[in-house]
């Protein structure tokens, strides 16, 4: 991924903050990525980490519509996916998508208890939120031309509990520096 790509998608993250009322804290960790794939606007997924504690952390995310973040699950982490703004679209499965667990499956949706089968999607507007337990896997996409999204969950590895259906997948990306960056990545 260009650092031009990278402060791009940043400025462009920060306008659609701002215009919806979403002020970042003072000096937060960014981590923008096309996982490692080399394609940004069709994998794509721009990363602000609010809060980093040895129990939990919150993050807000931006993408476009058109950017999915591809399947993964996480074997330690259980987090709450929120739709800040917009609409997004969940498709979830129990266990790796070519070997479920089983086909039905329970997540908290808004609080309520909801059955799914692997492989449905779970539709979100704006405040609307679903908890993933470990071992459920998650690919994510906006419906809406852009959508900001929230997470807060147990602690964080992204080093480490992160595990994709594409093995080809990494959780970031090669930065090719073609200018001056705008912030420090998490992964610089």
């Amino acid at each position: 991924m260009k650092r031009s790509q990278i402060n791009k998608a940043v400025t462009e993250s920060v306008l659609f903050f701002n215009a919806h009322g979403w002020a970042l804290p003072p000096n937060p960790k960014w981590d923008v990525t096309d996982f490692g794939l080399g394609d940004f606007d069709k994998y794509g997924l721009v990363l602000v980490n609010l809060a980093e504690e040895p129990e939990y952390c919150e993050k807000l995310m931006y993408a476009r519509k058109g950017q999915v973040t591809p399947a993964h699950t996480h074997k330690k982490k259980k987090e709450d996916i929120i739709c800040r703004i917009g609409k997004l679209v969940i498709q979830v499965w129990n266990g790796h998508p070519d070997n479920q667990i089983s086909e039905w499956f329970t997540l908290n949706v808004n609080g309520e208890i909801t059955e799914f089968r692997s492989g449905e999607v779970v539709n979100l507007t704006s405040g609307e939120r679903v908890t993933l337990v470990p071992g459920i896997y998650h690919e994510f996409y906006p419906e809406t031309e852009a959508c900001i999204i929230g997470e807060v969950s147990t602690a964080n590895d992204d080093l480490h509990d992160n595990f994709f259906v594409n093995s080809d997948i990494g959780r970031f990306s090669n930065i090719e520096e073609d200018e001056e960056p705008l912030v420090t990545l998490v992964s610089d």
